[in-house]
């Protein structure tokens, strides 16, 4: 299908161009979204009409986006998540979480802004693109972690993971190593040997 963009489509188009795209795409996302017309002689006409106001709409859209850029870029968001040792998520993190956190910071994103091709389903700390406007892109900061505790230790650029891991080994190490029960083998196995020298050495002597 062939359509007219009627704004900035990230790699498809500029406002104005015509574009033949794949009929899903169109019917399910440009037309329904005011972002293209299909691309009849009657539209085309109508876009001519409809291009100053467009224009002048999509400046000042751009205009708010980029104040609103200058606030989020760079904003760091936490998300508190249960997950196994190895920091798979029981679940994941969507758009509409990260959306629904940006708007208790007061700031107003819908799902569709968040740029986030999968979930995220691993803790740690990720890089999420916004897009404000088609013209205005920022990122994010999202702290997957735990707890408060282990979301501060990732703020600082530790490996959570890794450190459970090695504390894991660490602790697995302590208790092989103080086991009370080999320590009661290890001497059970001794006194036979000590109670069988003494009977030899006190043979030898009578």
């Amino acid at each position: 299908m062939e359509v007219i963009l009627l704004e900035r489509v990230a790699n498809l188009g500029q406002m104005g161009e015509v574009v033949r795209v794949k009929d899903g795409f169109a019917r399910n996302f440009l037309l329904p979204r005011g972002k293209a017309l299909r691309a009849t002689q009657e539209n085309r006409t109508r876009f001519e009409t409809m291009k100053v106001e467009l224009e002048a709409r999509n400046l000042e859209a751009k205009g708010d986006a980029q104040k609103v850029a200058g606030k989020l870029n760079g904003q760091s968001f936490t998300v508190l998540r249960q997950a196994a040792e190895g920091g798979q998520l029981y679940g994941s993190v969507s758009p509409r979480d990260i959306a629904a956190l940006a708007s208790d910071k007061g700031f107003a994103l819908s799902r569709s802004q968040i740029a986030l091709n999968t979930p995220i389903k691993m803790i740690g700390r990720h890089k999420v693109p916004v897009t404000l406007h088609p013209e205005v892109e920022v990122t994010i900061n999202v702290t997957v972690a735990r707890n408060a505790d282990e979301a501060e230790r990732l703020a600082r650029g530790e490996d959570v993971t890794v450190l459970r891991d090695e504390a894991a080994e660490i602790e697995a190490e302590a208790e092989r190593f103080f086991e009370p029960e080999a320590a009661e083998a290890r001497r059970a196995g001794e006194t036979p040997e000590e109670e069988g020298a003494e009977p030899a050495e006190t043979a030898q002597t009578s």
